[in-house]
């Protein structure tokens, strides 16, 4: 007989209610915006919104609002893409270095839709909702960073082998002037130089041995740091849990990245470009006010400053070895956590075995002395220079966040502290595990990807969609008359499960995607015309409609569990090696067949049960 178990009515009307508040979100469009993230200590507070709001008004841009947002963030809401980036460059200019600028998408669901969790559906670049960066590597800090690390090798390689050195100093010219101590083996030193560090040539005079770095090593630095800066963007973007990133070199110093579906472009910016990265070093001996007042530093050490302040209001300044124990680069994990014994933030580091070694060596020859933890990140900044061009520099940060007596021996695995929040060890715990860029990166373009672009492809997508389901409509209506309508409303409600799933899981819809979607609503169709035609088969055997519909939905339950699941296995082996576009028709296509199939043999049949279970005196049916 032609029954629906209330479970299963329960069970639709659930699936009905919660497919359409979770797809609710998707009618929302989100607001051209500038968010503003504050770095290096700085606040935004009403004060800073006021300050905002009247520079906006004096450049002749009409926000729809400017609002602090619960994160700390403050954000300007704005009516078109234009008024957007002219807000966007006015902002950048007035609000200085210690803060981020970005362009952004800003939602307008509703707080009470936000509370249960709903959000809409992330549109990918091809249709609407990422970010385009294009950023430039600073190819002489490239070159800067290894002659320090070709200076600190020699050190490390004359100590090693026993040759007494006074000093290794950089020249302007790209080389290294190496001056031995009297009475030193200076040809040893050139075999040592020459047996180490193959690639560099070496020319001695009296006891100054000076270290060459050929034009073809140079340029060889420079393509690394491109090629390193590149795995590096990718991990960091990994990390940022994008989905579908576009990362690619553009001519011999440029890198193009774009995002899709990003909602924090500030978050992304400032993790994208920073190059933050720890250095542990020795604390040296010695009163740092003096020396700084006298000008006598020891040749070993070299000035650095702590993040806490003295009775001046100012930095308290600190004597640090210029030899580096182990740094960022030398980092395998990072992960951010609370001190069980202070409760403060901090860095849980494990290091590689070069690392290990040498902190393992360090720590046993100064158990009882001072080490420092030294945060340094290196910041971009654009100015216009007297003709108005715009000038590109880059400064340096370095403070002193922890010093900490050795307590007993350590290598590998240790912590970090002296952090001032949450957010700041999760941040520089990302920084480290990603990597460190070997260059440091300034953004020569940031632009939201265009929604004229956007809006078409997805104008054509909903008509291919609208259209395959208003043909199935019309077909459906004309051919199988009541059943017809019967099908229609499983179909749109399958649509509308789809739409809501991809939402909750925060997929990123894509051309591809709305292919899928597409494919679904076909696949749909032909499990409906399976059960109408099994239906018309039994009512011309001479079966009872009420009969007929029962059997009819229970024999065409196999062959279309059996037909979908075929697909579905080929939407799985997609979703498993596929990449990209594939990924994300294989998402929809896997969702749809499944929403599908509860459709066409559940829901359909509940509504099928509705209109005809109760007529026990049915003699005919319309189909």
């Amino acid at each position: 007989m032609l029954v629906y178990g209330r479970w299963r009515t329960i069970l639709a009307v659930l699936v009905l209610l919660l497919s359409a508040l979770y797809a609710l979100p998707n009618l929302y469009p989100q607001d051209p915006s500038v968010q503003i993230t504050a770095t290096h200590g700085a606040k935004i507070d009403d004060a800073f919104r006021q300050k905002i709001a009247a520079t906006l008004k004096q450049a002749g841009v009409a926000p729809k609002a400017v609002e602090v947002q619960k994160d700390g963030n403050l954000l300007v809401r704005l009516a078109t893409s234009n008024a957007q980036v002219l807000a966007a460059d006015t902002l950048r200019d007035s609000v200085g270095s210690d803060y981020v600028v970005a362009l952004n998408l800003a939602s307008t669901v509703p707080g009470w839709l936000t509370a249960v969790g709903a959000r809409p559906m992330l549109l990918g670049l091809d249709l609407q909702g990422g970010v385009h960066f294009l950023m430039q590597v600073d190819q002489k800090a490239a070159i800067d960073k290894r002659m320090d690390a070709y200076a600190e090798d020699l050190r490390v390689m004359l100590r090693d082998g026993r040759i007494r050195y006074e000093s290794v100093e950089r020249l302007p010219d790209n080389s290294l002037r190496v001056t031995l101590a009297p009475g030193a083996d200076v040809a040893a030193a050139q075999v040592l130089i020459g047996k180490n560090l193959a690639t560099l040539q070496t020319d001695a005079q009296g006891n100054v041995v000076t270290v060459h770095v050929p034009d073809k090593e140079l340029q060889q630095i420079t393509a690394d740091a491109i090629e390193q800066n590149v795995g590096t963007l990718r991990n960091r973007i990994n990390e940022l849990g994008v989905a579908e990133p576009i990362i690619q070199r553009q001519g011999n110093d440029r890198v193009v990245v774009e995002l899709p579906g990003v909602q924090d472009t500030a978050q992304a910016k400032r993790i994208l470009g920073a190059t933050a990265t720890l250095e542990y070093r020795g604390v040296v001996e010695g009163n740092a006010y003096d020396a700084i007042n006298s000008g006598n530093v020891p040749p070993e050490a070299r000035v650095y400053y702590r993040k806490e302040t003295g009775p001046d209001g100012k930095p308290i300044p600190i004597l640090l070895s210029k030899r580096v124990i182990a740094s960022g680069d030398q980092l395998v994990d990072a992960r951010s956590g609370y001190d069980s014994r202070s409760g403060s933030p901090m860095v849980s580091v494990r290091l590689n075995g070069v690392g290990g070694d040498r902190m393992f060596d360090y720590t046993s020859q100064n158990v009882g002395k001072p080490m420092a933890v030294v945060y340094i990140e290196r910041v971009p900044e654009v100015r216009k220079g007297p003709d108005g061009k715009e000038i590109r520099t880059t400064r340096i940060n370095e403070q002193v966040i922890s010093v900490a007596t050795i307590q007993g021996v350590f290598g590998k695995e240790f912590q970090t502290t002296g952090l001032n929040s949450a957010k700041e060890s999760a941040d520089l715990a990302l920084l480290l595990r990603a990597g460190a860029l070997a260059a440091p990166m300034d953004f020569a373009e940031e632009r939201i990807i265009g929604p004229s672009l956007g809006a078409e492809n997805i104008q054509r997508g909903l008509e291919a969609v609208g259209y395959s389901f208003l043909f199935a409509l019309v077909f459906f209506l004309i051919y199988y008359r009541m059943f017809g309508v019967i099908t229609c409303l499983a179909l749109l409600l399958n649509l509308l499960a789809v739409l809501a799933i991809l939402s909750v899981m925060g997929a990123t819809m894509t051309l591809p995607g709305l292919a899928g979607i597409a494919l679904t609503v076909g696949m749909s169709v032909d499990a409906n015309v399976l059960i109408n035609e099994r239906i018309r088969e039994d009512l011309r055997l001479g079966m009872h409609p009420l009969t007929a519909i029962a059997e009819g939905y229970k024999r065409a339950k196999g062959t279309i569990y059996d037909a979908n699941i075929t697909t579905l296995l080929a939407g799985v082996a997609l979703f498993a090696f596929g990449t990209g576009p594939l990924k994300g028709f294989a998402v929809t296509l896997i969702v749809g067949i499944l929403t599908s199939m509860y459709t066409a043999v559940s829901v359909s049949r509940g509504i099928a049960t509705l209109l005809y279970g109760r007529r026990r005196k049915l003699q005919s049916i319309a189909i």
